[in-house]
């Protein structure tokens, strides 16, 4: 008999149909892979199991029972708990007072026992190997370390189910080998942990079952070993995923759009030397801290403690801003795309007109038709799927949102386009018609500086790439000496180039 069954989930929204009648079983102590296209439903199915949503009809079944977690605090009295893709502590407190935040520790008066606490927290964080004091505000912590406080705050509280939503969207090679090796550890407690993610290779490195959903319905549950990664992505999508090659690869570079010279920060990075031409995409390559998404800041005038030039089109831009940057046509598809780059309390139409907006302005007022017909035909050029255009843009899926937050930078219509992380956090459908996008940008002659994590999609798209390390440009691999080898040397230094 399966541990954790949905049964015949429905859950609707104003406008959207999220899941549509999913069932689904799952073994005990197992690792099982959810996985689908942004708006499949696969964050909404794990957040009923915990209580965030309840189910409009359908049943959950744990060890046989049927089970009701109403709210996150019944769930976690049934032994289920989440590891949430965005973290859901308050910085500005402890790591114990975090972990303890539903059952504090009190005297005899009534007081919080702060000695009691401290040692419940370090008992919670030394159950899942984390080095981690609890004195230390949450705040303050790497992403990683505050992936590993949630995880830590799960099993602490004797969960038995934990259901983790895009748990390495945000950590670096070395914090998502140690989460790995936690996984693996919690399947060797019997604890079942249900794996929301769209890397194809941590899934087939870690789970062990797999369940597919497109468009809030099942498709298919079956066994990691039984499938591949093209026949799941064929599943997720309804078709067959064709990687072609871009075509501005075969076109020639034009004219010298972007020229940064000696940039530099006191302490984030120093003597930044590099070109972009139109018609080209140049990628940015680089560990976690190597000072990639401070060079784009700068090159936007958002430092203003940065020195050296920066020209576009030939035309030195003042140094520290912005105003200048935005009028000589530069634009900045920021890495966290929810704080800052879109406006959550917004919907999709004032987002997408957001840096539009001196264009669209007479005397002081917005031209709404003008406005409409811009929003309306860059939705559609990304192929943006949201119930209308009136519709808050916190309610689309992380895919959706992303392509919110390129279509604004597209009605501004800049000539030089950065765009740090494009895809992370959504689906291979997504991703692909994303970099489509961006390839189409680069053959219209614009120039784009692409920072990603993801090598494969450097190597796929870019002409050439650049690689810092530790602040400082080490090296400009061309296009006809890719290899993930080389460009792992240069950004670690391990080995001589």
């Amino acid at each position: 008999m399966p541990y954790l069954e949905f049964h015949q989930i429905t859950k609707r929204f104003p406008g959207v149909l999220a899941l549509d009648g999913v069932s689904v079983a799952i073994e005990r102590g197992s690792c099982h892979a959810l996985i689908g296209e942004n708006g499949a439903g696969k964050s909404t199915l794990g957040k009923i199991l915990v209580g965030v949503y309840t189910a409009d009809s359908g049943e959950l079944r744990l060890n046989g029972c049927v089970i009701h977690p109403a709210t996150p605090l019944v769930a976690r009295g049934l032994g289920i708990a989440m590891v949430h893709q965005e973290l859901a502590f308050c910085p500005n407190m402890t790591v114990a007072e975090n972990l303890c935040l539903g059952d504090l520790p009190r005297n005899a008066l009534g007081w919080v026992d702060r000695t009691k606490l401290r040692a419940r927290a370090q008992e919670m964080l030394a159950a899942i190997h984390a080095d981690i004091d609890p004195a230390v505000l949450i705040g303050s912590l790497s992403t990683g370390q505050e992936q590993l406080v949630q995880i830590a705050a799960a099993v602490g509280t004797g969960a038995q189910v934990i259901v983790m939503d895009e748990p390495t969207s945000s950590l670096s090679a070395g914090e998502t080998r140690e989460l790995f090796r936690l996984v693996r550890d919690l399947k060797k407690r019997g604890i079942t942990m249900i794996y929301v993610s769209h890397r194809m290779e941590e899934l087939f490195a870690l789970c062990d079952g797999i369940t597919v959903l497109r468009d809030g319905r099942h498709v298919s549950t079956g066994r990691v070993a039984d499938t591949t990664p093209a026949k799941v992505v064929a599943q997720m999508i309804g078709r067959e995923l064709l990687v072609q090659k871009p075509r501005h690869i075969d076109q020639a570079p034009g004219e010298v759009r972007l020229q940064v010279s000696n940039l530099s920060h006191p302490r984030k990075f120093s003597e930044i030397n590099f070109q972009v031409c139109s018609g080209e995409i140049v990628g940015l390559a680089g560990l976690v801290g190597a000072g990639r998404s401070e060079v784009a800041q700068a090159i936007l005038g958002l430092d203003p403690s940065a020195t050296g030039q920066v020209l576009v089109r030939g035309k030195l831009l003042p140094p520290g801003s912005i105003n200048a940057a935005l009028a000589a046509g530069v634009g900045l598809v920021p890495e966290d795309r929810k704080r800052q780059g879109l406006v959550l309390g917004l919907n999709c139409r004032e987002n997408t007109a957001l840096a539009a907006l001196p264009l669209l302005t007479r005397l002081g007022w917005v031209n709404r038709s003008e406005e409409q017909a811009m929003v309306s035909k860059f939705s559609t050029r990304l192929r943006v799927k949201a119930p209308t255009l009136e519709t808050g843009v916190g309610a689309l899926s992380g895919g959706n949102q992303q392509k919110i937050a390129l279509a604004k930078w597209l009605a501004r219509d800049c000539s030089v386009l950065m765009v740090d992380e494009p895809t992370r956090g959504i689906d291979v459908g997504a991703k692909a018609e994303i970099y489509q996008l961006l390839d189409e940008l680069a053959c219209e002659g614009r120039a784009i500086l692409m920072i990603s994590s993801e090598l494969p999609e450097l190597l796929g798209l870019c002409t050439r790439i650049l690689v810092m390390r530790e602040g400082k440009l080490v090296g400009e691999v061309p296009r006809a000496d890719f290899s993930e080898a080389r460009l792992m040397a240069l950004m670690s230094g391990v080995a001589a180039e």
